[in-house]
């Protein structure tokens, strides 16, 4: 699964790799984002732009916004069989950016050492996602927002038995395109990234804590 990642660069340089030219949300450099709150997201809309959602998904059918902590990920194999994401996949894609994301390798003496993945050369990427619009009880919308996973690459495999979708710079716009709606093809983009461009390292167990969102968090342990 992938349950925390980091987007620490500036935002003029978010808008830059993205070609993005607006914005609906202000952003601020994070080095431990948490399920169920706000993320950047850069939507299926024309132009793009960087946008907002609660990570999280909570389906527009949904009666109850709890069901939003337990649908975080989704799986890149079966989004076409699922009743929750089988129409995102169709029509409500959407890029998550980040620069780095944790996951936590399990040890012989069955500890967990938090890693931080990230490209080799420190570069942002874009997570693959999925979005919907919930409706709460008094009336508020509320758009919210999952990452797919994949199986993990070399060197993910080391770590866990899962990685988010990193999507290549080729496949974003293929992701975004409305005019793309062949689950087939959609779920082609959906593969484990290069892992001879990717790059893990031990960070703090201060990660554990979503309250701790500050630079130290990314330190690498000696």
């Amino acid at each position: 699964m992938c349950g925390r990642y980091t987007l620490t660069i500036d935002p003029s340089e978010l808008m830059e790799r993205f070609n993005l030219t607006s914005a609906d949300t202000v952003t601020t450099p994070r080095y431990n984002i948490a399920p169920t709150q706000n993320v950047a997201v850069i939507y299926d809309a024309s132009p793009p732009t960087l946008s907002a959602a609660r990570w999280g998904l909570i389906p527009s059918w949904s009666k109850d916004a709890s069901i939003g902590a337990r649908m975080i990920n989704a799986r890149a194999e079966t989004l076409d069989e699922k009743p929750a994401f089988r129409s995102l996949l169709k029509k409500k894609r959407c890029l998550i950016p980040a620069d780095g994301f944790y996951e936590w390798r399990k040890n012989a003496d069955d500890t967990k050492t938090p890693m931080r993945i990230m490209l080799k050369d420190g570069a942002p990427f874009a997570l693959a996602g999925l979005w919907d619009v919930w409706k709460t009880p008094e009336g508020e919308w509320i758009k919210t927002c999952t990452i797919i996973t994949t199986s993990p690459n070399a060197l993910m495999e080391q770590i866990h038995n899962r990685m988010p979708v990193l999507l290549t710079t080729e496949a974003e716009a293929d992701w975004l395109n409305k005019a793309n709606d062949d689950p087939g093809y959609l779920k082609s983009l959906l593969q484990p990234y290069a892992a001879d461009k990717m790059k893990a390292y031990e960070v703090s167990r201060r990660v554990n804590a979503p309250k701790n969102d500050d630079p130290q968090v990314i330190d690498a342990v000696a």
